[in-house]
């Protein structure tokens, strides 16, 4: 993907908060989401620049969009934007970069008709910016799978299929939440080590998954296949993704069909939608893999995704519980990893999605599995961090945690920034844990 002067680190924006050297939103960014104003309110689509959002229906309705763009803004979802192709996404992203950039609208008339589209991000409520349809999750890390494997296989923390394919599982779309959403601690099956049988009640083990989520844009045909080469026009952008885990009832139940009730409860995603376009100064090589290891089968290799396909994107979790909020102390960061070290990328786990001829559809969304790097603290959950709750995770205020508890509000966020390019921010992902209903 090539720059263009969308990704300019030197424009500025007229909207002054969008200037802030910590700013998520900035001119350069221009990610997507849907919102509405009270509780009444019609849902319109939006672009966040700085703390506010510039509302894509009204400047359709002014005649400030692209022809190409203009009905897909108008929609309640992001759906008709991805299906309709890079061109158009293209050239939506120009044409804001336009109405919204200093140099390209100073004031006058066309900056005053711009400003009228413009609604703070703090009278907004953030919904969903798609109709999900299909939810798919990948377990891409091999940081994480070997720690992961290592707890139950010592001797073998990787299968043997690990290095050859993306391994994945099918989650449940109706249960993803938009950032905010309280989630309920789940109860399932459970059987400890030492039981003789299960028992039902609510999980003791409750975790998150600190992961980044990309939405699937125009999609295939159903017998039809993505070749790794044709991904990033079909990529059309990422959202922090925590997919909540409840490690007692995965552990009883995962055997032989993989995730199902321990994970299916709750997924959230943040609100908006940065896109692939936005993050272009920020594309990285893909994973090395060292010359002794197995080369990848021929339909998940292409010279460009070797190059670039990859992102170098710095994800973190804090963590606030009910005491540090009662306290008024600011919550604590647990983890900070890098996407870039991930062992296959979005545009490898999109085509070997579709390998066998699976139809994708605009809105369907591919996680990347757990984040994890190196080090503890690179760690992209509390299985890994607290390696299975024998090494709890001790807060500044002497609380400790093996796993969450009610209460507990997970913070995720996640950046990217490098010399010569502007630095741009995924937003938050939050959600607070309520007690067993």
């Amino acid at each position: 993907m090539t720059l263009n002067t969308t990704h300019d680190a030197a424009r500025r924006s007229w909207v002054e908060s969008a200037n802030l050297p910590d700013a998520d939103f900035p001119l350069q960014n221009l990610p997507y989401g849907a919102f509405k104003v009270g509780d009444n309110g019609t849902v319109h689509l939006g672009t966040a620049i700085g703390d506010q959002i510039f509302d894509l229906n009204a400047a359709a309705q002014r005649g400030l969009l692209p022809e190409s763009a203009a009905d897909a803004c108008r929609q309640p979802t992001l759906n008709p934007l991805m299906a309709a192709g890079s061109p158009v996404w293209s050239a939506l992203r120009s044409r804001l970069s336009e109405l919204l950039g200093a140099d390209t609208c100073p004031a006058g008339d066309a900056r005053t008709n711009a400003e009228a589209c413009l609604v703070p991000l703090r009278d907004a409520t953030m919904l969903l910016p798609a109709h999900i349809g299909d939810y798919t999750d990948f377990y891409a890390s091999i940081h994480h799978a070997t720690n992961v494997g290592s707890m139950f296989r010592p001797d073998n923390p990787l299968l043997p299929n690990y290095k050859w394919i993306p391994i994945g599982y099918h989650g449940r779309a109706s249960s993803i939440v938009i950032s905010g959403t309280s989630v309920r601690r789940p109860r399932g099956q459970i059987k400890p080590a030492e039981a003789h049988e299960p028992s039902f009640g609510p999980t003791k083990n409750l975790d998150y998954e600190l992961e980044l989520a990309a939405f699937v844009g125009p999609g295939n045909q159903l017998g039809d296949r993505i070749p790794l080469a044709a991904a990033p026009a079909q990529l059309f952008g990422v959202v922090l993704l925590n997919d909540w885990s409840a490690r007692d009832m995965q552990a009883w139940e995962y055997q032989p069909l993989g995730p199902f009730l321990a994970k299916n409860f709750a997924s959230t995603i943040s609100p908006w939608v940065v896109t692939f376009e936005a993050l272009a100064p920020f594309r990285a090589p893909a994973f090395v893999r060292p010359p002794a290891e197995t080369t990848p089968l021929p339909y998940l290799v292409d010279a460009n995704d070797t190059a670039q396909g990859g992102l170098d994107l710095v994800l973190e979790v804090s963590l606030l519980t009910a005491k540090m909020r009662l306290e008024r102390q600011a919550p604590h960061r647990i983890s900070r990893g890098n996407f870039n070290t991930m062992y296959w990328t979005l545009g490898q786990m999109l085509a070997h999605h579709a390998s066998n001829g699976c139809n994708l559809s605009p809105g369907d969304l591919i996680g990347s599995g757990t984040v994890s790097g190196t080090s503890r603290d690179s760690r992209g959950c509390l299985l890994e961090y607290t390696w299975r709750g024998t090494d709890p995770l001790r807060l500044p205020n002497g609380e400790e945690r093996k796993f969450l508890a009610d209460g507990d509000e997970v913070i995720l966020r996640g950046y990217a920034e490098r010399p010569g390019a502007r630095r741009i921010g995924l937003g938050e992902c939050r959600g607070t844990i309520l007690p067993a209903a």
